[in-house]
C-alpha cells in the first residue's frame, strides 16, 4: 500500500510540473518559415524574439478560456496534492481521499475543456508558417489529461484501503 501511495504521489507531482510547463512554455503549435522555426503558445508568438500573441477578435474569447482553464487545472492539481498530504495523515481508513479524488477530477475536466477548445479553434494556425504541427506543450497537456484522470480514479478507489 505504501508503495502504491508513493507511486501515485510521484505521478501527481510529475503531473503538476508538466501542467506548469505546458501552460508557461510557448510551444503549443510549431511551424517553419523563411526566418526559422515559429512557435505559438498560449501567451506569446516566438520566432527569433517573442512578441504578444496576435489574436483576432473572434478568437480572443477562446484563447482567454484556454488560458483560464489551464491555470485552473494547475490550481486544482496543487490543491489536490496538498489535500492528499493532509488527508493521508489526518483521516482514518475508509474516509480518505474522497475530496482529493474529486478535486483531481475537476482538474481533469479543466484540462479537457482547455485542450478541446485549443484543438477546435487554434490547430494548424501559425501565422506566416508552413507545415504547422503540434508542439510538446500541447502533447504534455494531453498527457496531463490522462494522468489526472487516472490519479483521480485511483484516489477514489484508495479511499477503501
Amino acid at each position: 500500500m505504501l508503495v502504491l501511495l508513493a507511486g501515485i504521489f510521484v505521478v501527481h507531482i510529475a503531473t503538476v510540473i508538466m501542467l506548469f510547463v505546458s501552460t508557461i512554455a510557448n510551444v503549443w503549435m510549431v511551424g517553419s518559415s523563411n526566418y526559422g522555426t515559429i512557435s505559438k503558445g498560449l501567451w506569446l508568438l516566438c520566432n527569433r524574439t517573442c512578441t504578444q500573441l496576435p489574436v483576432s477578435n473572434e478568437d480572443e474569447a477562446s484563447l482567454k478560456a484556454v488560458q483560464a482553464f489551464m491555470i485552473l487545472s494547475i490550481i486544482f492539481s496543487v490543491v489536490a496534492l496538498v489535500l492528499f498530504i493532509i488527508q493521508l495523515f489526518t483521516l482514518e481508513k475508509g474516509k480518505r481521499f474522497y475530496v482529493t479524488g474529486a478535486v483531481m477530477l475537476v482538474c481533469w475536466m479543466c484540462i479537457l475543456i482547455a485542450v478541446s477548445i485549443y484543438t477546435a479553434r487554434f490547430t494548424n494556425t501559425v501565422a506566416f508558417s508552413t507545415n504547422p504541427h503540434h508542439g510538446y506543450c500541447f502533447i504534455l497537456a494531453w498527457i496531463c489529461f490522462c494522468f489526472s484522470f487516472i490519479i483521480g480514479i485511483l484516489y477514489l478507489v484508495l479511499r477503501k484501503k
